[in-house]
């Protein structure tokens, strides 16, 4: 009997074809094995019963870090005994227009972690050791298929021991594509940006040395690099956020598992996010204890992003410290930098070393970012660790188009929708700015090599006229004739939240967010969503405000408290503002005049412009440094009233017309809440409660109007842990099925994800 089979799914880089080399040997099988670029085809021959036997094994038994998501299986005609043996053979490129997929980088995993620290081990301390379990991927491929010759290790040729071992079936390197060792492999070194100072081991060993005397190292990784230095020193961390430009932006940090606890709360469902080989940032709440061991300046939240070491090199850094900062290595709305001549061009006035390494980093990758709500842990960012692995999604009808989404503009990510599957890139950033714009376009390129599409059916766009990735698609569609489709940017919110859960029924889907161009032309950000017989409509939202002086507005919060307290009450709106010493009275006269006149005053619904004025009234926040600041910085007031609270409290009722949450109203109470001297941290939890009160009570009249049983949020807001917390206790309070987002972010990083579901979602109800 002989028979091919067909293997798609995650089946390159993750030793699968030494494994099938392996129980095909097993079940006295001949035949072979190869890559054919965007699959693994397998021809095994032999007796009926070991080949059922085999492919058993094939399903049940694969490498940890492999997944099949398609398996095919045809017999062959057979005459006469065809094959001697089973091997793998030489990879083929396959020109067919089929969907690959590369997966992402893993952590070093304990095999090679064990090795790493045994002195009589030939890799002792080496920084680079891998196997087909762990080490880079994604970050290291140029194209299809996974050969060594294909990727950036092709620059380091095996040496004898490393050649015997990569041939060797029986050995846990064979085929492994990123093995190396001491003598034939890649290796770091120290500079101060003018001479070397040290070489491989040595190296590393000066390089802790000054992170101990606190120096600001840069330290490139897998996929970029770090800026690194000790978390304890006040005047080192400082200085690290002088020379960023990253005035109070928290930093995430770095720490071996065994000293999480000292400093942070540490739950079950985080510990296995921390510890699995993708090794995300985990966003945990500081303990009693954090001060004791951290600079107050490295987060001025009550939480801490913590990360372990991912890689052999991190590993080694480890000597008397606990933990270390660990930034991405970049200015404000930049990419990170990756090459060794940028690294020593970008950041010489911003670390004092440089640990650098000579192998070269093909697909630029930061770090992913989760955090629990609720029940779940969610993304902040999907990127190293998960990129471009692609999330399947189940509809009944096969798309047979490639449909190329390109996100928003923050937080940016572009998408590649292939049959069923949807390929989100890395994190990309702000692309309003040139250079993150044109890693934007490299990105698009490298996702769509890597999993041989030639051709483009459709683009999909944000609605906003302005975005660098609207006028990216609009210049795609024109000079390659392609269909060009522009969808409202909390529509795609609510349609990514739907793809995410793989349910397209009736649903209310609540988008809250900072900004998005609105159908009407105004800025939404508030909004409630139906979503009925495979269409979308706004249906309800927060209360209209005026953006005084448009983005200024988002900048400074005081701007937004200023612009919903006039409303509230008149000119005193002014006379309070003043008691902040923020604006001059000159500042102050053209604001009034820009405001009574409606002058550069946009319309917004946006929930995070609320939250913002909130920030302001409370004196958290009056200057925005980073991306969502004011309200981010707001939340951990909530949560310290809501943790010191006793029985229930007396909360401020929404006030509800049309479907239209009053936000006026719900600023003024805070306002007068404040002049008569009540604690801030209780004015900030019952904004967030009535915030989310009242977008749920209109979610609510909805879903009862027309029969829905499912309710969810999406957008930003949705990583706020009191207001979406609350909307989730409120929704099974009641009954409902409630939709969160697990593997996508909820925030713009999203968005491209949302634009595919979108496509696929309307040519499913417009066939149906």
């Amino acid at each position: 009997m002989i028979i091919k089979i067909k293997v798609k799914g995650i089946v390159q880089g993750v030793g699968f074809r030494p494994f099938v080399y392996r129980i095909a040997k097993k079940n006295q099988l001949r035949g072979y094995v190869k890559n054919m670029g965007n699959y693994v085809e397998i021809v095994v021959e032999g007796k009926e019963e070991d080949i059922k036997n085999f492919i058993n094994e094939l399903k049940n038994k694969k490498p940890p870090l492999s997944k099949i998501d398609e398996l095919t299986i045809e017999k062959l005609h057979q005459s006469k005994k065809t094959f001697e043996n089973f091997k793998i053979i030489k990879s083929e490129t396959n020109e067919e227009e089929e969907e690959g997929t590369i997966p992402a980088d893993v952590a070093i995993c304990e095999d090679c972690l064990k090795e790493m620290f045994d002195k009589k081990d030939r890799r002792y301390r080496y920084p680079f050791i891998a196997c087909t379990n762990c080490g880079a991927r994604f970050t290291i491929v140029e194209k299809l298929p996974y050969d060594r010759e294909n990727t950036s290790m092709r620059d380091f040729p095996l040496c004898n021991a490393c050649l015997r071992e990569y041939e060797d079936p029986m050995d846990r390197r064979f085929h492994a594509q990123a093995t190396c060792c001491p003598a034939c492999g890649p290796y770091v070194y120290l500079t101060d940006g003018k001479e070397v100072i040290a070489e491989k081991d040595d190296a590393v060993k000066e390089a802790v040395k000054l992170l101990e005397e606190g120096k600001i190292l840069a330290i490139k990784g897998i996929g970029g690099t770090h800026l690194t230095c000790k978390v304890g020193d006040d005047e080192t961390v400082l200085e690290l956020r002088k020379r960023l430009g990253r005035e109070s932006q928290p930093f995430a940090v770095m720490s071996k598992i065994e000293h999480i606890k000292k400093f942070a709360e540490l739950e079950e469902d985080e510990k296995k996010a921390l510890t699995s080989p993708r090794r995300p940032i985990v966003v945990l709440n500081k303990n009693q204890n954090y001060d004791n061991y951290f600079s107050k300046y490295v987060s001025n939240l009550d939480t801490i992003g913590v990360m372990l070491p991912y890689s052999g090199l991190h590993y080694l850094l480890f000597d008397n410290e606990i933990a270390y900062v660990m930034t991405s290595a970049n200015l404000p709305g930049l990419p990170m930098v990756k090459d060794n001549d940028q690294i020593l061009k970008k950041l010489n006035n911003i670390a004092d070393y440089f640990l650098l390494h000579n192998r070269r980093i093909v697909n630029r990758c930061d770090d992913s970012v989760v955090k629990k709500v609720g029940d779940n842990i969610v993304f902040l960012r999907r990127s190293r660790g998960y990129a471009p692995e692609p999330i399947k999604i189940n509809l009944e009808n096969e798309n047979t188009k490639n449909i190329l989404c390109v996100g928003a503009e923050l937080n940016s990510t572009a998408c590649l929708v292939k049959k069923n599957k949807l390929y989100l890139t890395q994190h990309i950033g702000n692309t309003s700015k040139y250079e993150t714009f044109n890693y934007l376009k490299d990105a698009i390129s490298s996702i769509l090599k890597l999993t041989n599409t030639n051709k483009i059916d459709a683009i999909v766009c944000d609605l906003h006229p302005h975005y660098n990735s609207t006028k990216l698609a609009e210049e795609l569609s024109k000079s390659q004739n392609i269909d060009l489709i522009k969808i409202q940017h909390h529509f795609a919110h609510a349609y990514g939240l739907l793809g995410d859960n793989n349910f397209f029924e009736d649903a209310i889907i609540l988008a809250m967010d900072g900004v998005g161009y609105g159908l009407d032309g105004n800025i939404w950000g508030g909004e409630v969503i139906l979503f009925k017989n495979g269409k979308m409509e706004r249906i309800g939202h927060l209360e209209e405000q005026y953006q005084l002086g448009g983005d200024l507005a988002t900048k400074y919060p005081l701007r937004m408290l200023l612009s919903i307290l006039y409303k509230a009450i008149g000119d005193d709106a002014f006379e309070y503002i003043k008691t902040y010493n923020f604006f001059s009275e000159k500042e102050l006269n053209i604001l009034k005049f820009q405001i009574e006149r409606k002058i550069n005053c946009p319309k917004t619904t946006s929930t995070g412009r609320v939250l913002d004025a909130i920030s302001a009234l409370l004196n958290i926040c009056l200057k925005k440094t980073y991306d969502g600041e004011p309200s981010i910085r707001l939340e951990p007031l909530a949560t310290q009233y809501k943790k010191n609270m006793t029985g229930e409290i007396e909360t401020i009722p929404p006030k509800i017309k049309n479907n239209i949450l009053n936000t006026t109203y719900l600023i003024k109470k805070s306002y007068e809440m404040l002049l008569n001297g009540e604690n801030k941290e209780k004015i900030a939890y019952l904004a967030h409660i009535y915030i989310a009160d009242g977008m749920f009570n209109i979610a609510k009249k909805i879903a009862k109007k027309y029969g829905i049983e499912s309710i969810g949020i999406t957008g930003g807001v949705a990583y706020n842990r009191i207001i979406t917390e609350h909307i989730i206790k409120n929704a099974k309070k009641e009954g409902y099925n409630f939709l969160q987002h697990k593997r996508v972010p909820s925030g713009d990083g999203g968005i491209s994800f949302g634009q595919g579901i979108s496509y696929l979602l309307t040519q499913l109800f417009n066939e149906g």
